[in-house]
């Protein structure tokens, strides 16, 4: 499996702008053939910051993702949305295990 954990950042007078292109991202991405998991997320403490997190079976899925057309459409409205500083990284895990809760409760 493979994970992408990273963020992007853009002007926070953008987000409005921004949201229904990242939403249409995320949803033709998570119906891609063996995506896992596909989410940006807007920091509560640093406007304009998105944590991004995806899971994908292997390579050669990530590969047809980054040769999808929703990708480059997705890339070619970069400039408009003033998106800039942009760092991901894939990292190779292994099977997924749960985690021991540490305060009394379990997230599900």
């Amino acid at each position: 499996m493979l994970l992408i954990i990273g963020a992007i950042r853009l002007p926070p007078e953008n987000m409005a702008a921004a949201r229904p292109v990242m939403k249409r991202m995320a949803e033709i991405s998570r119906g891609e053939a063996a995506c896992m998991d596909y989410v940006y997320a807007e920091d509560v403490f640093e406007p304009g910051l998105i944590h991004v997190k995806e899971m994908w079976a292997d390579q050669p899925a990530l590969d047809r993702h980054f040769n999808a057309a929703h990708l480059h459409e997705w890339r070619s409205t970069w400039a408009s949305l003033g998106i800039g500083e942009r760092h991901l990284q894939v990292y190779e895990v292994g099977a997924p295990r749960s985690t021991r809760p540490t305060f009394g409760f379990c997230m599900k």
